[in-house]
């Protein structure tokens, strides 16, 4: 699965694809199938922490943008990652970036496990949650499902590890709202089409696999 991504990956038009793991399993599957990966501590208390980790080890300069794709997104698509890039690339004002697509399903908004985006007038986030925001008061409206998936300036990724973790990142179990609590702006690229979802289960794994044997 995770050789996958790395392929999809390269295929958006990344300079460098580098996996960064605590398992030395994955780090030995990775290069055997001839992508590069990097070892990294297994005491992280995120995501983002390891990818600082790893941003710092390859030498990055603060104005390098680092896409963070995690390993279960094997049908993540190479435009999304490129359009996550780019909408931080030409964002002068955020700090770092992510991505978003309208709900359409009643279950998918009321289901706390999809996690919600509101955005402001310049396409940044206000406030991701569990919960359904905006909460509607008359009919109509519409809902935007986060992507897990960050950009990043390398810069911005070394003042992210030293953050003190906030206490609506605690509450809702969602780490990008450190990066509001303390001030800083998020860009959302927003997709029409709805966005694969990763792998968190062994079901989930099992659907992923009908839909590459049918060539998604």
């Amino acid at each position: 699965m995770v050789v996958r991504v790395c392929e999809r990956a390269a295929q958006s038009g990344a300079s460098t694809v580098v996996v960064a793991t605590d398992d030395p399993r994955i780090l030995e599957a990775v290069q055997a199938h001839g992508h590069r990966a990097l070892m990294t501590r297994a005491d992280h208390p995120s995501g983002t922490d390891r990818i600082a980790e790893a941003a710092a080890a390859l030498g990055l300069g603060d104005a390098d943008i680092v896409v963070n794709v995690q390993g279960d997104e094997p049908l993540i698509a190479p435009d999304l990652i490129a359009s996550v890039a780019a909408a931080l690339e030409r964002d002068s004002v955020a700090s770092m970036s992510t991505a978003c697509h309208p709900i359409h399903d009643e279950a998918a908004i009321a289901n706390p496990n999809v996690v919600k985006v509101v955005l402001d007038a310049a396409g940044h986030a206000l406030y991701f949650s569990r919960s359904r925001i905006p909460h509607p008061r008359a009919p109509g409206g519409v809902w935007y499902r986060h992507a897990g998936i960050y950009a990043y300036r390398a810069g911005f990724l070394r003042k992210f590890a030293r953050l003190e973790p906030a206490p609506l990142e605690r509450a809702e179990s969602l780490e990008q709202l450190r990066a509001l609590w303390h001030g800083y702006r998020i860009a959302v690229a927003v997709h029409a089409g709805e966005i694969p979802p990763g792998v968190d289960t062994p079901q989930d794994l099992e659907a992923v696999r009908r839909m590459l044997r049918k060539g998604t």
